[in-house]
């Protein structure tokens, strides 16, 4: 392996697909990696890991507008769990993503795709696993 950093991997979980973002070796862009069905979710990752370094997992913390815990939180919860019980090199974060998944909506709404709806919600998970990597390389800057 280079010398290069490793990528950082964000995942914006839901109960039937995941959304998956990485960014470059230099941790600079990310880019939608892609959108898994949950329950293949960690063969994917596992085959992932086998190629490519991740230094950190973010996972996005979802929360009711008041801050409280949504549905899915335990979800998400139980699932950042068993990502640090498989892959224990790496650091695992979370972050709140209260407005990831409408800002991704509105994204894609302005760049005017027409597709199915179902590739649409695909794309509507991988867009918001960018948007939470980006907020966690500003953060990570700061």
């Amino acid at each position: 392996k280079n010398k290069d950093m490793g990528r950082l991997m964000a995942i914006d979980y839901g109960l039937k697909r995941v959304g998956i973002a990485v960014s470059d070796n230099m941790q600079v862009i990310a880019t939608p990696l892609n959108t898994v069905p949950t329950v293949d979710i960690f063969p994917y990752l596992k085959d992932y890991m086998s190629r490519e370094t991740v230094d950190a997992i973010v996972v996005g913390d979802p929360k009711q507008l008041d801050n409280t815990p949504s549905e899915s939180a335990k979800a998400v919860h139980l699932f950042v769990d068993e990502l640090g019980d498989k892959f224990p090199d790496i650091d695992i974060y979370m972050i709140d993503e209260r407005f990831t998944s409408k800002i991704a909506s509105q994204t894609i709404a302005k760049s005017g795709k027409t597709k199915k709806k179902r590739q649409e919600k695909g794309l509507i998970d991988t867009v918001a696993a960018v948007l939470i990597l980006q907020d966690f390389m500003k953060m990570k800057q700061i």
